[in-house]
């Protein structure tokens, strides 16, 4: 199966440093993950964030708990990071978050997301279900980004 790609593009009205801060803690994910997901972070925290850091979660899909590994692939402060599964559902999965500033009290935020699905012909059957479901956990993480850091202009 080709690796697909999911990008999303957010204006955030708070300062290029104040928003990789706060993408840059994973306390936070929970706060902007759907929470019929039920995530949960299971490495201790706080997390010191760097290149090379793991992170280990729990997530449940459809009642079906999995675990996942993240590792810190980039760490580029304030302007980029890249996490890589290392361990869960997908057979790839690489998430770029870009950081830049809008001018003095604005950021705008990029996520860009190359995953393949596994299981061959299977994952294609299920790919616009998957992709569906993406599009959906994105969208509600635009709109917590919004409510929790102020107003945006959004583009997916």
């Amino acid at each position: 199966m080709a690796d697909q790609y999911l990008r999303t593009s957010q204006r955030i009205e708070q300062p290029l440093d104040r928003v990789f801060d706060f993408f840059s803690r994973a306390e936070n994910l929970g706060a902007i993950t759907p929470a019929e997901l039920a995530f949960r972070i299971d490495t201790p925290l706080p997390i010191s964030m760097a290149e090379g850091t793991l992170i280990d979660y729990t997530i449940r899909l459809h009642s079906i708990p999995m675990r996942w590994r993240t590792r810190i692939a980039q760490w580029r402060p304030p302007f980029e990071f890249v996490d890589e599964q290392l361990r869960g559902p997908y057979a790839l999965w690489v998430h770029t978050h870009r950081f830049r500033a809008d001018g003095p009290h604005a950021t705008v935020m990029e996520d860009e997301v190359r995953y393949r699905l596994p299981f061959g012909i299977l994952g294609r059957l299920v790919l616009p279900l998957v992709r569906r479901q993406l599009d959906g956990i994105f969208g509600f993480r635009q709109r917590e980004v919004e409510r929790l850091l102020g107003r945006h202009h959004a583009a997916a």
